[in-house]
């Protein structure tokens, strides 16, 4: 067998000159932008390195909360305690009071508006038993979702114990996830204000207010980690998630630690609305194929047919950018000719989408008909024409 490629011209279409095209750029360290219908990754900049993800980690403990929410282990009316480590715990707290008891919806107002570490260590215990067993459940959890460069150590995202790692990719991945599969409870992340304990605290997350459609997520800062944003908004029922990692201001070191995180928090939300701005203005979604299309016919040996239509699965849609458009190439790529017999809907090969200044895309393509062997003589009679036209090779 030969591996064989197809390049389907009905959708090249090549210029002499490429237009200019819309050059993505951040000065965050880390960035990744997905498409939030699809999970195909639009533009990234060292978006798989895993980097400490800070408060952004938090997303992850709301996800096993979110979970057992929707299967009915845990209520919005159920109460976890206050202990004695939730209570003193340091960093951005919902200043929780020692001793008491607070609703599974007021701890989710909490962990995203106010980003309460508190918070965070008071569903660790309640949903795992200890801190300790609820970071196990992280750690499962993450694989099973498919957070390949993810660790967790804590709940919070603190930076002691040290370890705590997500890439960019990752956080989209499961900010895309929570959109997705949680839209219950997805109505948190856009929410501007809590009060709790008479202490009325703003939602960190100030891309809410700069970007029309922006609906969440959550945002993120340590010495390590610089300021971190993940964050998700739609427009026209077309949804983009961007993350941000390692934005660093070091004109605003010289400012005291209040005055400084209020000034970055304002830069942070402005940088996460000019990308998202700029990815929805040059970003376009194309539908290329749909289940049933025949894509190509591939070739067949020893069969009744000499060759299968093939076709996607289902829809297959890309987005990419507009300029990238007339130089896309979709091709059909499999091992030929293939062997009858082939049953249908059996895999046959992939299609591959690329374009300037795109992360490339590879799908799988099914037989479209079964196509039975021939009989003996015919497959004899085929393979010493193939023999003798020296096309055939196994």
């Amino acid at each position: 067998m030969r591996l064989r490629f197809f390049i389907l011209a009905s959708l090249l279409m090549a210029f002499a000159l490429s237009p200019a095209r819309a050059a993505m750029a951040t000065s965050a360290e880390h960035a990744i932008l997905m498409d939030g219908a699809t999970g195909q990754v639009l533009w990234e900049k060292d978006g798989y390195t895993p980097m400490p993800p800070a408060s952004m980690s938090k997303l992850m403990t709301l996800e096993l909360l979110f979970q057992r929410l929707k299967d009915g282990r845990v209520k919005l009316t159920d109460t976890f305690a206050v202990s004695q480590r939730a209570w003193s715990t340091q960093g951005s707290k919902m200043f929780v009071s020692l001793g008491s008891r607070i609703s599974v919806q007021d701890l989710i107002r909490g962990i995203i508006i106010q980003s309460g570490n508190d918070a965070c260590v008071v569903v660790a215990e309640g949903l795992g038993g200890t801190v300790e067993g609820f970071v196990d459940m992280m750690n499962r959890r993450a694989k099973e979702l498919g957070l390949k460069n993810s660790h967790f150590v804590n709940p919070d995202g603190l930076p002691d114990p040290p370890g705590q790692l997500m890439s960019a990719y990752d956080l989209a991945v499961l900010a895309r996830h929570l959109a997705a599969d949680y839209p219950t409870y997805y109505h948190y992340f856009s929410e501007l204000e809590f009060t709790w304990n008479n202490i009325h605290q703003p939602n960190r997350n100030t891309v809410l207010t700069k970007f029309p459609g922006a609906d969440g997520l959550k945002t993120g800062y340590t010495d390590a980690a610089g300021f971190s944003v993940t964050a998700s908004a739609v427009q026209n029922g077309h949804r983009l998630v961007l993350v941000l990692g390692g934005l660093r201001y070091p004109d605003l070191d010289k400012d005291a630690p209040v005055k400084r995180d209020w000034f970055a928090e304002i830069r942070r939300g402005e940088e996460a609305a000019r990308v998202l701005g700029m990815a929805f203005r040059e970003f376009r979604s194309y539908q290329l194929f749909k289940p049933g299309d025949v894509v190509a016919n591939a070739q067949i040996w020893g069969g009744a047919k000499k060759i299968v239509p093939v076709t996607v699965g289902k829809l297959l849609a890309v987005t990419l950018q507009v300029d990238s458009r007339p130089n896309m190439q979709v091709t059909l790529r499999y091992s030929g000719p293939l062997e009858a017999p082939i049953a249908q809907g059996q895999q046959v090969g992939v299609l591959s989408v690329t374009a300037p200044d795109f992360p490339g895309l590879t799908v799988p393509v099914y037989a479209a008909q079964e196509v039975p062997r021939t009989g003996i003589f015919g497959r004899m009679i085929e393979g010493l024409r193939a023999l003798l036209s020296g096309r055939h090779t196994q």
